[in-house]
């Protein structure tokens, strides 16, 4: 069974996301200079996005 369209918030369904997937991580950290060009893309260090 379907909602009626005047449940949903106003807006609709837009949260932040807090987990970032690997190409934003690497993104993120070459942005930082923590991550050069030839490093591994696996077991990446922990990062949060930007506010």
């Amino acid at each position: 069974m379907s909602r009626h369209p005047s449940f949903s918030p106003p807006g609709g369904l837009s949260k932040n996301r807090n987990v970032l997937k690997r190409f934003e991580r690497v993104e993120l950290l070459r942005k930082r200079g923590q991550w050069k060009k030839g490093d591994r893309v696996v077991s990446l260090i922990k990062t949060k996005p930007e506010e």
